[in-house]
């Protein structure tokens, strides 16, 4: 009877979840109710969902506005009906266009027209699908109306958007945020009406008493419409034929399985047939068959063009997506667990995360749109997180900036805040969690069997590829299975590095990268590892994964596949990572695992490493069946599962342990090890193929250290800032150049061992500024003086000044202060701007000026105002001497004493304490350029924050863990650095590193 229903995803508008506005259905005895969010079908197959098997009729439609100016209603008669409410909304959102008044001839939907809308514009023309829709607050209007006569045409369109006046006071505010006004001046045409509020049914029926027939036409209405999806295992939206028939599709993938078997196994044996065939019929049975081939067009595309790409997820325990080459991890090599990647009892497709480079997933993305017809992004919400909405709601109340800093920040006294700063408080632990904006899904896409808008509306991103209005836990539930196309930026370091190495050193030989075995038993590489040398390396570059790549002393594939995972959060969490270490480098700790547990987990000790282990082991150890441990390693890996499902599969997992004779002890740790994985631990393919791509970075780091280099800060470097990176190219030998107008161009750039920063690190130097420069120089040569740089680029004295001041003209050996007096001189500021070259060069007046003195401390210190940091050595900058300390490389002599050693701050981690207090993981790197860490527990963090860049005096002892040496910090005192000279004399100080 309510067919005008709005939730929250009525975005900035609505004030309820779907599960709410059903609850508040039921309390008001209503049996049939519409959800018609404004232009957003995002609630609707969750509203259907939910009252699948309850008394309430759930109708879905929309409610189709110009922003908050209601045009009409649109409810769905039938599936039909939601699909072209949803192709009519997409359309608009697309191009960005008003709803005119009238809707469009949409045969399997019933339009409802507001009554002041149609009595404002005087519409007397309706078609047989088209109604009047009226109001309580409408009924007094329409007795003197005429039209009261169309008796047929009338039907309640009372709107429900609020519960409350909580719920309408927080609508209120959320259209605040949206128009970015104050409260106060909130126009009312921009907000709902109060009485927007569901009625008991009674009372509802006692307020039309008088119109009989409205009722009547109502429930017409209602009764006509009928919508319904199937929701749960088995459903299947995807695709299901990727060629001309289903059975050609089964034979396309067995013939290319034995066509490509000897590519991938020359030498082929029992095993491995086996499991191929294995594959083959479960991928076959359970409907998979054109998942499999499409990841494989995608793939065969990509390689087409060039594009580098890595298949993981849990596809990668697959051999028959190794064979075809979806992925390049080898199942049977790192005896990849079968029933991680499928079972017979798994209704989803498994998953292929494909990781592309930053630069072509934007084309294999286009490709797939063009290739398949059906197709969207997966969208998801952006919700309105709890600081945020107190700076939002905040700005709506007027308070002062400082007011709302501290509410956001968390430091103040309830009892002495005033009332709004209490409001603020109170509304924003209501809207907290609300959607704020759709988004897209970071790498999904969608390529069903049927039209997209059978299931919601799409929008249209800035990319311009359409985006459905679900996200992916709705979709799933559907049966429609994302397929996932991400970008990295650790692809396109590998590829632009073998293109700066053939362009820098074009007679070295370069090995083919597919052919990874050769890297994996490379020790030169596998030093590096060891000793956890990997910065820019994809991975492995962080401290936390170097101190531990060193504690494990990997020197292997296998060993940094577990390390891979281990580092992750959820193998640490209970102390597993810690095990995992010390019986790795102690074989007379493996004794101390359950023998059950090592017998299924004999690679890792076992300890869980992976997340099929959750499967292992709940299948192997506690006897669950493949179904309920694929439950419960989803459940573990942060995917939604059904409510009360865990407690159910807990329950018979520790009763399938009393019954097997294990101690209470036993089965608790063991499911507290299970619980820690909680949505952090990788299965163990995504590693191995991360492992991968790991190696292929460190045979470039190291056999061509400066170009790889090069190529990841030209990608936009990884875990560390610019600086850090620059530091190690001078460590592996390197001489970094400030931009010169002859060698630089936008990116940087290497000849030989003298690496020049680009163009586009100079702040404030315009893109046509740079432009100009790259192609003139192109096609005229490198320019010859600063004379002739004016005669041929149009440029103004602001941006000449900042590449003067950057010394890009010192090819011309004269001083860049002089330089910048004769750029004064020389460029008229109203020089015409023209395309062509002079045809006679105009002569230049020289001008005699005095001697300038050049300053290393000055120069440093333009470069921080231009780059964000110099080019010398930070130490070179300190105000007072080093007084004798102790290297990084000299640590090793120095374990259990008490040292002190001069660092330059990288990177620092702050991290909570058991009992509430903070410590900090510090990364540093010595005057030598050689890094060290530190740690500062809590005692000592209080006195001794860490928190700025600088150079810093540390005291502490040395600290040895299984070959990872460390400095526990006593006291630590940042050093002071020189003033900018020409800022003394006015007053001013300016420190280096603030």
């Amino acid at each position: 009877m309510f067919l005008n229903c709005h939730t929250y995803y009525s975005l900035r508008y609505g004030a309820m979840s779907v599960e709410e506005l059903c609850k508040l259905a039921k309390e008001n005895g209503v049996r049939q109710l519409a959800v018609t969010d404004i232009n957003n079908t995002s609630a609707c197959l969750e509203f259907i969902k939910t009252n699948k098997k309850t008394e309430l009729k759930p109708l879905v439609g929309i409610d189709f506005r110009n922003g908050a100016d209601q045009q009409y209603v649109g409810i769905a008669r039938s599936n039909e009906g939601f699909r072209q409410l949803n192709e009519h909304l997409s359309e608009h959102l697309h191009a960005k266009k008003e709803f005119e008044f009238e809707a469009p001839l949409l045969p399997d939907c019933f339009i409802i027209y507001p009554f002041e809308k149609i009595a404002a514009l005087k519409k007397t023309r309706f078609r047989e699908n088209e109604f009047i829709g009226v109001s309580i607050e409408s009924l007094r209007k329409l007795k003197f109306s005429a039209y009261r006569k169309l008796e047929d045409k009338l039907i309640v369109l009372q709107t429900v958007s609020f519960r409350n006046k909580k719920d309408y006071n927080a609508h209120r505010l959320l259209r605040a945020i949206d128009n970015n006004t104050l409260l106060s001046k909130l126009p009312e045409s921009e907000q709902g009406s109060f009485s927007h509020q569901m009625l008991p049914m009674e009372k509802l029926l006692k307020e039309f008493e008088d119109f009989p027939h409205i009722i009547e036409n109502t429930k017409k209405i209602a009764d006509s419409c009928n919508i319904d999806f199937e929701f749960g295992k088995g459903q299947n939206q995807n695709l299901q034929i990727a060629g001309n028939s289903e059975q050609k599709d089964k034979e396309k993938l067995i013939d290319l399985c034995y066509k490509k078997l000897p590519e991938r196994y020359p030498e082929q044996n029992e095993k491995i047939l086996q499991r191929m065939k294995k594959e083959l019929d479960t991928i076959i049975n359970l409907g998979f068959v054109s998942y499999f081939l499409i990841n494989l067009d995608i793939v065969n595309y990509a390689r087409s063009k060039n594009y580098p790409f890595i298949g993981r997820g849990s596809g990668a325990n697959s051999i028959v997506a190794y064979i075809l080459g979806i992925t390049n991890v080898d199942p049977i090599e790192l005896d990849l667990y079968f029933e991680r990647f499928i079972n017979p009892n798994r209704s989803s497709p498994p998953d292929f995360d494909i990781d592309f480079s930053w630069k072509d997933r934007n084309d294999v993305t286009d490709y797939i749109f063009r290739t398949y017809k059906h197709t969207a992004l997966m969208g998801t919400y952006v919700t309105f997180k709890s600081r945020a909405v107190v700076r939002e709601l905040g700005k709506v109340f007027g308070l002062p900036k400082e007011n709302i800093d501290k509410l956001s920040a968390g430091f103040y006294n309830y009892r002495e805040l005033d009332h709004l700063e209490k409001l603020v408080l109170r509304y924003s632990r209501l809207i907290d969690g609300f959607p704020n904006y759709l988004s897209v899904h970071s790498g999904g896409i969608l390529i069903l069997n049927n039209s997209v808008y059978n299931y919601a509306g799409t929008f249209l991103p800035p990319k311009g590829f359409r985006t459905i209005q679900i996200d992916m836990n709705i979709a799933e539930d559907a049966g429609i299975h994302k397929f996932d196309i991400l970008a990295q930026r650790g692809l396109s370091k590998i590829t632009d590095a073998i293109e700066i190495i053939k362009q820098n050193q074009p007679e070295a030989e370069i090995k083919n990268l597919e052919n990874v075995k050769i890297f994996k038993e490379d020790a030169a590489i596998n030093d590096l590892l060891k000793v956890g040398d990997c910065m820019g390396v994809f991975y492995v570059e962080s401290p936390a994964m170097r101190g531990l790549l060193t504690r494990l002393q990997t020197d292997n594939y296998m060993n940094l596949v577990a390390a891979s995972s281990v580092i992750r959060p959820g193998v640490s969490s209970a102390g597993m990572k810690e095990e995992f270490i010390r019986r790795h480098r102690d074989p007379s700790l493996r004794k101390n695992a359950h023998p059950v547990l090592l017998e299924i987990m004999p690679e890792t000790y076992g300890v869980m490493v992976y997340q099929e282990d959750v499967m292992k082991v709940a299948h192997m150890f506690a006897g669950l069946d493949l179904d309920d441990a694929d439950v419960l390693r989803r459940g573990m890996s942060g995917k939604k599962t059904s409510r009360g499902q865990m407690e159910k599969i807990e329950e018979t997992f520790r009763q399938n342990c009393r019954e097997r004779g294990y101690s209470n002890e036993i089965t608790n740790e063991v499911w507290e090890q299970i619980s820690s994985f909680a949505g952090y631990a990788f299965p163990k393919g995504h590693s191995a193929s991360y492992a991968v791509e790991s190696y292929q970075s460190l045979y470039l780091k190291k056999y061509f250290p400066l170009e790889f280099m090069v190529a990841a800060i030209n990608n936009g470097g990884g875990f560390y800032d610019l600086q850090t990176y620059i530091q190690e190219i001078r460590r592996c030998g390197g001489r970094i150049h400030a931009p010169c107008i002859n060698k630089s161009d936008h990116p940087n750039t290497i000849l030989g061992k003298d690496i020049y920063l680009g163009f586009g690190y100079i702040k404030e130097l315009e893109a046509k500024t740079i432009q100009q420069i790259l192609e003139n120089r192109q096609f005229f040569g490198p320019f010859k003086s600063l004379d002739d740089f004016i005669d041929r680029i149009y440029i103004s004295i602001e941006q000449i000044s900042l590449l003067l001041k950057i010394n890009a003209f010192r090819f011309t050996g004269i001083d860049k202060h002089e330089l910048l007096w004769k750029a004064y001189f020389k460029l008229n500021k109203s020089k015409p701007k023209s395309n062509q070259a002079l045809l006679f060069k105009p002569q230049h007046r020289d001008f005699e000026l005095p001697e300038f003195e050049f300053s290393n401390l000055i120069e440093a210190y333009d470069q921080m105002e231009l780059l964000g940091f110099p080019l010398c050595s930070h130490f070179d900058l300190l105000k007072e001497p080093l007084e004798n300390s102790v290297t990084a490389k000299e640590l090793k002599d120095h374990i259990g004493k008490e040292i002190e050693i001069y660092g330059n701050l990288i990177n620092s981690r702050k991290t909570g304490t058991s009992n509430g207090k903070y410590m900090y993981f510090g990364t540093f790197y010595d005057i030598d350029g050689d890094i060290f860490d530190v740690v500062i527990f809590p005692q000592v963090a209080e006195k001794y924050p860490l928190r700025s860049r600088g150079i810093y005096k540390c005291y502490g002892k040395v600290m040895h863990d299984l070959g990872y040496i460390s400095i526990e910090i006593k006291w630590i005192s940042r050093q002071t650095t020189q003033t900018d000279p020409r800022l003394v004399e006015t007053g001013f100080k300016v420190n280096l590193n603030s």
